[in-house]
């Protein structure tokens, strides 16, 4: 049975703990996690929103104790890193927020 996601969660965090995240995981380490996750609409559409946005761009990164993140960031018509927007991280991880059994879990 799939675990559902909570709504109050906003994903969002700054630019620098973003950053942090991006440089630990390309500096290596144990993979704690699942290696799914799942996001709120609301944010993710709020970040789709803004005002010159024609895209999202994402990073693989490690949260502070080292397990895997996803971050989402916009983009631009010039495909750069609107990263004075909305920036979102803190997915679901999967285990155990996961889905149902399906295709993509095989």
């Amino acid at each position: 049975m799939g675990k559902p996601l909570d709504p109050k969660v906003d994903h969002r965090i700054s630019l620098s703990d973003a950053s942090r995240q991006a440089r630990r995981h390309r500096e290596g380490g144990a993979i704690r996690a699942g290696d799914s996750g799942a996001f709120n609409a609301a944010p993710v559409q709020a970040l789709l929103a803004q005002k010159g946005c024609v895209g999202m761009r994402y990073y693989l990164g490690r949260n502070e104790k080292g397990d895997p993140s996803m971050i989402l960031v916009g983009v631009d018509a010039k495909g750069n890193n609107m990263g004075s927007g909305i920036v979102l991280n803190a997915s679901f991880p999967c285990p155990p927020f996961c889905p149902d059994p399906d295709e993509l879990q095989q």
